[in-house]
């Protein structure tokens, strides 16, 4: 059974090391760990390559895509049975692994999502539960989660067979870890929630995504946006 850890870099360099340890002590050397750098201008990448080596295989990005993209261009590399999204900035508690797999095995789930603590940048507790700082509701429904997305990427992990489902990423979702989520939904996926934090989610100012506040005609544009891709999307 692989695991492939997909992680999209940009500017990380304060970060990642801490990162990858806390991903690479959890995994066996057959799994696999994939970061595509959207063409970061700091250390990033010659700090991962002289910390992993092999280890961790990196792909560097010839232009600036995003990081729906970069995720995107991760996840077409994944060869595991089960893929774990990963944000740069963040830190894995341990047993985070064990406990995702445990409900893919047990449950029979095709994603899991967990919880959080929410952390600044001194790593000290904000609060004690990502859902309900930022008022997510795992359980509201394809409706619901197109007008807020209560499914966060860097806690969320899947089965490689719905990959073909949801990539290519259209053009105008708002993100792909709401996308992902939509497409199980519409698929009659079967979505498991684990009610406990299996990460620091560190909001230091800094983060590429989930930080800056969207003015109401970009949301309603990204709704929209959503919209028309679920639209037209064909079920299976």
């Amino acid at each position: 059974m692989m695991i492939s850890v997909c992680l999209a870099t940009y500017n990380g360099a304060p970060f990642i090391i801490r990162q990858l340890d806390s991903v690479i002590k959890q995994l066996s050397e057959q799994d696999q760990v994939i970061v595509v750098d959207d063409c970061s201008n700091d250390l990033t990448i010659d700090l991962i390559k002289e910390t992993f080596g092999d280890r961790v295989e990196v792909y560097v990005n010839d232009q600036n895509m995003g990081a729906i993209k970069n995720f995107e261009k991760a996840m077409s590399f994944a060869k595991g049975e089960f893929i774990f999204l990963c944000d740069q900035d963040d830190i894995w508690e341990d047993g985070k692994v064990e406990k995702v797999l445990k409900a893919f095995n047990e449950q029979n789930a095709d994603l899991v999502v967990h919880d959080a603590y929410v952390v600044d940048g001194d790593l000290n507790i904000m609060n004690p539960s990502w859902n309900n700082y930022n008022g997510n509701n795992i359980n509201q429904g394809l409706v619901g989660n197109v007008l807020k997305n209560a499914f966060t990427g860097a806690m969320m992990a899947f089965k490689k067979e719905l990959v073909p489902f949801f990539l290519p990423l259209p053009q105008n979702i708002e993100m792909h870890d709401q996308w992902i989520a939509l497409v199980c939904m519409l698929e009659k996926k079967k979505i498991i929630y684990i009610d406990e934090p299996l990460m620091k989610y560190v909001r230091h100012g800094g983060n590429v995504t989930g930080m800056r506040k969207r003015s109401i005609s970009e949301r309603i544009m990204g709704r929209l946006g959503t919209l028309s891709a679920i639209f037209h999307y064909k079920k299976s």
